[in-house]
């Protein structure tokens, strides 16, 4: 598959992969989920790397079956979805057996790849089904999961393209392909919370949070593996900020819940896929719009925020404001384990603390700029002529450059197991992707299963 696919569909298709690896681990810390892998043959490569990510290793002990990751001999690439990293960061393999491990073809079986911690345990194939559920059944009863609630059925989205228009219920995306833009509007609720979480249960996949939430995603992966050459996403927002903090606050005060836990997951999990998208982000925060709490992630996180200073000459909208509530403050944190708040201001630490203290306050473009949290704030004469002139200059810059660029500013802090997947071995193994070595017409990758030699280029880089 990766042999005839495109560069650009190597590395959605590796994204996607570890977001999904990312998200079953998410899953395991917060969500009380459990995850077993059970080897009844071979886990090599992506397989393996899938087992990394889980709870559990175990594996049949019949003499045959192994877990391996052979890309580097086999194809002369990475482990690229998570396995290098989790191999010495997750499962702590010391580094020199990680090179022999990840340059043996066959993998490894037996006792030692116990001893070597790739796998948790090896159990005999007259015990292993048996075995299996014994684990199943020991971390379902530690779960803390409720066994009394029902989950929310996914309904079919409520999709229309035209092809320079895609609309949701809850987001629309207007394509300038001329530009390389896509305007996405974000639409705020349209009535007030629910009065209690029997009524949340009621509404099911309609609640408004979780209806934007999947919207959202459906969208991001839309646009990176449907639209490639649209290269900058300007996010805007239209709706009443008061129902927006009402929703936040009601998720907040309900955080204990099942169902609602899991949707504020589900949320961070889909902000973090802005996060890592290799776009242009921009905001846009005009009269109308309802840049609060949840949707102001969006403008934390953005490349450059615009936000109007006063009204549009001619208007009877009022200013435009943003608002903080209690979920900037912690419930969606970034890859680096840090808010976007605090990512952001990360050398100001007093304007994080005075941020705390401007929670359910609206502000306006001098108080939002004061406070650090947008780019800037041209009035009504200048606004049209500065976010075209930075849609332009977006347009007009290598778009390789780019998402090296943003990829490197947008998430400073500490190193996690995240970042590191993302930020080392996924560009890593996307220059590789492009090397002859392995993409060239006499590389691995190119030749693996053909019986033929590859040809490698011996200089270093």
């Amino acid at each position: 598959m990766l042999g005839l696919s495109s560069h650009d569909h190597k590395v959605n298709f590796c994204k996607f992969t570890n977001e999904t690896r990312n998200g079953i681990e998410d899953a395991t810390e917060f969500s009380g989920q459990k995850y077993i892998c059970a080897i009844n043959g071979t886990a090599a490569g992506g397989g393996y790397e899938l087992a990394l990510s889980t709870d559990y290793i175990m594996l049949i002990d019949d003499g045959t079956s192994t877990v391996s990751l052979p890309e580097l001999p086999l194809l002369a690439v990475l482990p690229g979805t998570g396995g290098l990293t989790r191999l010495v960061d997750k499962r702590k393999v010391r580094h020199d057996r990680s090179d022999v491990f990840c340059t043996t073809t066959e993998g490894m079986r037996g006792q030692r790849a116990v001893d070597w911690n790739l796998i948790d345990e090896i159990v005999p194939r007259s015990k292993f089904q048996e075995t299996v559920e014994e684990r199943a059944s020991k971390f379902a009863d530690d779960s803390g999961r409720p066994k009394d609630r029902k989950g929310v059925e996914f309904k079919p989205l409520a999709r229309q393209d035209d092809g320079n228009t895609v609309t949701y219920n809850n987001i629309s995306l207007q394509f300038d392909r001329e530009q390389g833009v896509v305007s996405i509007l974000i639409k705020g609720p349209s009535s007030d919370p629910p009065a209690d979480l029997v009524e949340v249960e009621e509404l099911g996949d309609d609640f408004w949070p979780l209806a934007l939430t999947r919207e959202l995603d459906a969208a991001i992966l839309h646009l990176r593996l449907n639209e490639n050459e649209i290269g900058t996403w300007v996010f805007r927002t239209e709706g009443v900020s008061d129902r927006v903090e009402a929703y936040d606050n009601f998720l907040e005060l309900n955080q204990d819940d099942w169902l609602i836990r899991e949707i504020i997951l589900y949320l961070k999990r889909t902000l973090k896929r802005v996060d890592v998208s290799a776009r242009s982000l921009i905001a846009l925060i005009e009269p109308g719009s309802c840049f609060t709490g949840t949707l102001l992630e969006l403008a934390l996180i953005a490349d450059r925020s615009y936000m109007l200073e006063g009204q549009m000459e001619n208007s009877n909208l009022s200013a435009p404001t943003i608002r903080l509530t209690g979920l900037n403050l912690g419930a969606y944190p970034m890859s680096n384990n840090m808010t976007r708040l605090e990512t952001r201001l990360i050398g100001e630490p007093d304007k994080v603390r005075n941020a705390r203290n401007l929670k359910g306050k609206l502000l306006e473009a001098v108080d939002a700029d004061e406070a650090g949290l947008v780019t800037f704030t041209p009035d009504d004469i200048d606004w049209e002529d500065e976010i075209r002139l930075a849609i332009e200059e977006r347009a007009s810059f290598s778009p390789d450059g780019l998402t090296g660029l943003e990829a490197n500013l947008r998430f400073a802090g500490p190193e996690t197991i995240e970042t590191k997947i993302f930020g080392r071995l996924s560009a890593w193994q996307n220059w590789i992707f492009q090397r002859p070595n392995a993409a060239g017409p006499e590389g691995a990758l190119k030749l693996y299963g053909t019986g033929q030699r590859s040809e490698f280029d011996k200089k270093r880089v």
